[in-house]
């Protein structure tokens, strides 16, 4: 049987994963934290989110087929509990106490000012449940002078240095057409929380957790281009100059468009050769890696002069052939088709009990011992709320109670 992506199982198949007997308690918002959540989930943690009253705003978004269940929801939410509390009201916060008590981890990007109003920062809760990992996601980390200021996506791929360097191919700054200071910050997240539960079980010592949005996409940003500036004295300037000029771009073909990336010096002469120019892996300028490089302007610019010598299908089939990187442009609509999506199971068609059938993309990361799998859809506002508080201990005149006094949504 080929290897495949997580599998979307029938929810509640009752299939552990590697956190099966983690209990997490998502206290987030938007995207960053629900999907780290979402991710501890999916490896059969216990994730019960906790949202306000009216839900989280992305619960409301369109298209959707009913109230509070947007299209965005289905993946981002899955594997989850959910529990709708007023945390301004004392049995609110008590609940929360009560359910942190029986809890691992809790994950939140509520503003330092709010979790102290609460009772829910790192130093209380620890006082009180030194079993819990408290991971907070924020904008900007807690020892600067930005630890106050809001933070979202754009504002950090801004700050990042990311937009600028847009705008040293375009000629302006821009954004990545993605949420990427948030999806990239939430896999920090998830590393961070699993590194924590690992040096709990070893020392039994749980630790609060600090995820600072900016800081980490500036250390994505430098990866690759801190270059000469790393030395100090610098020996060059920041930037990776191959992925700096205009000229890196997909290139048109005699039908269409394809990405093109020769690499290493018995490629390029493969490349020039089926271009019918093989006297050009002799030129100086492009002659080894640090020449390409230094010349990567000229050597692009080429790129697109030469690749409309050949379909999109006949550059596909000869890279393969040669073992050239490349791949022909996609649109995100046509996916649904490619063969080796298809082949792996990353999409698939799952059937979730109130809002029908729905596209499920599974965990792509393919484990031997502990796969991920779709052991929940995506909870409605307050689904779980009997549920969870009575495992708590509420008995079932309390939550009636709780209800009526507006504390918890309940949802049938």
């Amino acid at each position: 049987m080929p290897e495949t992506a997580g599998t979307a199982a029938a929810a509640g198949d009752g299939s552990a994963g590697a956190l099966d007997g983690i209990r997490v308690v998502d206290l987030t918002t938007v995207l960053m934290g629900p999907m780290a959540c979402r991710m501890l989930g999916d490896h059969g943690a216990d994730v019960i989110r906790v949202e306000s009253l009216d839900g989280d705003s992305t619960r409301n978004g369109l298209p959707a087929r009913s109230a509070g269940m947007s299209g965005f929801s289905l993946n981002i939410q899955r594997n989850k509990r959910s529990l709708a509390l007023d945390l301004k009201s004392d049995a609110g916060r008590a609940a929360m106490q009560r359910l942190l008590a029986s809890s691992d981890v809790l994950v939140t990007n509520m503003r330092a000012a709010a979790l102290e109003r609460l009772g829910l920062d790192a130093d209380s809760l620890r006082a009180q449940h030194p079993q819990l990992i408290c991971c907070r996601a924020n904008g900007y980390g807690s020892g600067g002078p930005y630890r106050d200021k809001a933070a979202y996506d754009d504002a950090i791929q801004a700050a990042s240095g990311l937009s600028n360097l847009i705008g040293r191919i375009a000629g302006e700054p821009g954004f990545v057409p993605s949420v990427i200071a948030d999806k990239v910050t939430g896999l920090h997240v998830v590393e961070a929380v699993l590194a924590a539960l690992f040096h709990r079980e070893r020392t039994g010592v749980a630790q609060a957790i600090e995820v600072p949005m900016f800081e980490t996409m500036v250390a994505f940003n430098l990866v690759e281009h801190y270059r000469g500036a790393v030395f100090e004295p610098p020996e060059g300037p920041f930037g990776y100059d191959r992925l700096l000029t205009p000229h890196r771009r997909p290139y048109p073909t005699a039908d269409g468009w394809v990405c093109l990336l020769p690499y290493n010096d018995a490629q390029y002469r493969a490349f020039f050769t089926f271009v019918e120019r093989p006297e050009l892996a002799d030129d100086p300028r492009f002659a080894d890696h640090n020449s390409r490089i230094a010349h990567i302007d000229e050597l692009y610019a080429l790129f697109g002069e030469l690749s409309v010598r050949r379909t999109t299908d006949e550059w596909i089939a000869y890279c393969d052939t040669h073992s050239i990187p490349a791949a022909r442009v996609m649109d995100l609509a046509d996916l649904d088709a490619d063969p080796q999506l298809a082949a792996v199971g990353l999409v698939s068609i799952s059937e979730h009990p109130t809002e029908g059938a729905y596209r499920y993309v599974a965990d792509p990361v393919v484990y031997s011992a502990t796969p991920t799998r779709l052991r929940r859809h995506a909870p409605r506002l307050g689904e779980h709320a009997a549920e969870i508080l009575g495992e708590l201990g509420y008995d079932a005149g309390e939550i009636d109670h709780l209800a009526a006094e507006g504390v918890i949504v309940v949802t049938p």
